[in-house]
């Protein structure tokens, strides 16, 4: 059976059975307030339903002004935000005073933003304590290695929905990729646009000429095709757009080879 084509609103199914949009817009070193707040309401004008925003960001509350101010309905749009490492003793007032910045009821997505050696364990029964709450959809890692989510399963009652990784043709772990799928963990992409770093790589542009696209839109269109949720970052109105119309081609298997061959 041919499978589904991907389209802007189309979603993964997490191991919860909860769905999450597989374009998500990264707010990542947007300052709090306007910028954020704008950034989120174009987004959301422009498609997207899916903000990934954390505590550490410092714009929590500018995510949840944007959303307010698109007039797209709260549960239209799917939220993550993160736990910080120095928060894990105290993770349900950290996940409460988060929510209060929000101020959008619930959270979608809570993810453990980077694993604390010796904690890991620990600090995941406590995850699955706020998960059990009611005021999460799913909750998951960020960063976090094979063995650092092996010693989770090994005692979850929960497994994780996700790990959020760095994720990229020019920097990807496939071995990660592959025991995710194994497992029934989503693998999400954060700095698929190599925060521009890449954007000017002959390789890269040869292949975006091919197709008549954005080198940014090969590189979001090749994490999508790689099974991932990708969560491009932009405050620009035009790049978040771009950033969105990626589901109009696809990348054809001998090229999906090459880029996968980038990080080589």
């Amino acid at each position: 059976m041919k499978s589904a084509p991907m389209l802007l609103q189309s979603r993964a199914k997490l191991n919860n059975n909860t769905e999450i949009p597989l374009l998500g817009l990264g707010v990542w070193q947007i300052p709090n307030g306007k910028p954020t707040a704008d950034a989120v309401a174009w987004a959301l004008e422009a498609g997207y339903r899916h903000v990934d925003t954390a505590k550490i960001y410092g714009n929590e509350e500018g995510v949840g002004e944007g959303i307010r101010n698109s007039g797209i309905p709260r549960e239209e749009v799917w939220v993550t935000t993160k736990l910080w490492p120095t928060d894990q003793l105290n993770i349900r007032k950290a996940f409460d005073t988060s929510l209060a910045k929000l101020g959008i009821g619930y959270i979608d997505l809570y993810l453990v933003h980077w694993p604390t050696p010796g904690l890991v364990t620990r600090i995941w029964k406590a995850m699955e304590e706020i998960y059990k709450g009611g005021r999460c959809k799913a909750i998951g890692v960020s960063n976090h290695s094979i063995s650092q989510l092996s010693a989770i399963l090994r005692g979850a009652k929960i497994p994780p929905a996700v790990n959020q990784v760095k994720f990229s043709p020019f920097g990807f772990d496939q071995a990660l990729l592959d025991f995710c799928a194994q497992h029934g963990i989503a693998i999400e992409a954060y700095s698929p646009l190599t925060k521009g770093e890449r954007l000017q790589d002959s390789r890269l542009r040869t292949i975006a000429q091919q197709y008549q696209k954005s080198p940014a839109q090969i590189l979001i269109r090749w994490a999508l095709q790689k099974g991932t949720v990708v969560l491009p970052k932009s405050q620009n109105r035009d790049r978040l757009r771009e950033n969105a119309r990626v589901f109009d081609f696809a990348i054809s298997a001998q090229d999906m080879d090459q880029l996968d061959r980038f990080a080589g």
